[in-house]
This record gives structure tokens, C-alpha cells and sequence, in this order.
């Protein structure tokens, strides 16, 4: 099965649609790479990853429910994952946070971002197998991990099929992490230790 850190098109009013071409629009983003550029870079640098595991929380602010989306692979595997996309140039992390959050989640989540969002862990995912917990078949990517804490209705877009919210409990089930594309069931399970409900 092919794992891969998810990449979601362009959206079509990002102006991003002319960058790499042989001419492009007067409004192009630089911080997109064109398929060819995107190619090649991956063949010489590790790609920065921002990936955001969203929470529910009580009154009180302790977690109540872990956001994981489904979603269906070009060979039409159902997989579970959470959300991710690169950081583009001259972009903060915070932006990117935000961005992929409501690319994943529709503008309706209305995510809880602290102004200097600080990650709980760092992954590394390698395009072979076994290097770390982390697998991406494409590139040798860096993800920045945060927790964030999500208060609207989400209502899944690019490529997820739909939002699954699982207790603790059960999102670091062994069930869960067998449909965890890439070793992101590692991923979860770092995220409720740091947040002290993992026992």
C-alpha cells in the first residue's frame, strides 16, 4: 500500500495555478511549486510538514475527543490520517496551522490557535521503511505536531471523506493505529501522552 503525507491541490481561487508555468499570472503565489519543481525538490530536500491533530474539550479544557479523518487513497484504500500539508514559503507556521485546518476541516471549525503555536513533537518521515516510526514512500519530510483544539462544525474537504471523533480511549486503540496510514497511530499516541491521557 502506498503511505504518503497527504498533498491536496491547489484550490482554485489561490492564484497558485501560473507558478512554474512558462508564463505565469500576474497574481501567482511563489511559495507553490509547480508538479516538476515540487518533483525535484523532493529528490534534494527534506520537505517542512505542519500536521494537526484536532481535539474537542470539555468545559474544564480537558480533551474529549480526538479528530481523525478517513479518507479514500487513488487506489481507492480507505485510510485513516490527520491533518497535514507542507508550509510554503514565507509562510508562518502559524498560517500554514491554519490553512491546512480549514482546507481539512472547512472554514466552520474555527480552530483555537495560540499566537505562537509550539509543536509536541517533531516527526521525520523517510521514504524507507524502518528508518523511523514514520513512513512517506515520496520524500523525506519534517512535520511540526500540534494538538489543536477545535470549537465549530467541521465538515471535511480536499480529500477526506469525513471527520471521525474517538475518545482517548479509543484513538489509541491498536485497532485505530492499524488504519493509520504512514505511523501516524505513533503520532496519536505521542499527542495524548504529552496531553497526560494516555495510561
Amino acid at each position: 500500500m502506498s503511505v504518503r503525507t497527504p498533498d491536496p491541490d491547489p484550490e482554485p481561487d489561490d492564484g497558485l495555478e501560473g507558478f512554474g508555468s512558462a508564463q505565469p499570472s500576474g497574481d501567482s503565489n511563489p511559495g507553490w511549486l509547480s508538479e516538476y519543481e515540487l518533483a525535484e525538490a523532493r529528490r534534494h530536500l527534506p520537505m517542512l510538514y505542519v500536521e494537526a491533530i484536532p481535539v474537542r474539550t470539555d468545559g474544564s479544557g480537558q480533551v474529549t475527543e480526538i479528530g481523525i479523518l478517513l479518507r479514500s487513497t487513488p487506489m481507492g484504500e480507505m485510510t485513516r490520517t490527520i491533518v497535514s500539508g507542507r508550509v510554503r514559503f514565507g509562510e508562518t507556521i502559524r498560517d500554514a496551522l491554519f490553512r491546512h485546518v480549514e482546507n481539512d476541516l472547512g472554514p466552520m471549525a474555527f480552530p483555537l490557535l495560540p499566537p505562537q503555536p509550539l509543536p509536541f513533537t517533531v516527526a521525520e518521515y523517510f521514504p524507507i521503511p524502518g528508518v523511523s516510526a514514520y513512513h512517506d514512500d515520496r520524500q523525506h519530510a519534517v512535520s511540526l505536531a500540534f494538538v489543536v483544539p477545535v470549537t465549530g462544525t467541521c465538515e471535511p474537504r480536499q480529500d477526506a471523506l469525513e471527520v471521525t471523533w474517538f475518545s482517548p480511549e479509543a484513538a489509541a486503540s491498536d485497532t485505530v493505529a492499524a488504519e493509520m496510514e504512514g505511523g501516524r497511530g505513533t503520532l496519536i499516541r505521542l499527542a495524548l501522552a504529552n496531553l497526560g491521557l494516555l495510561r
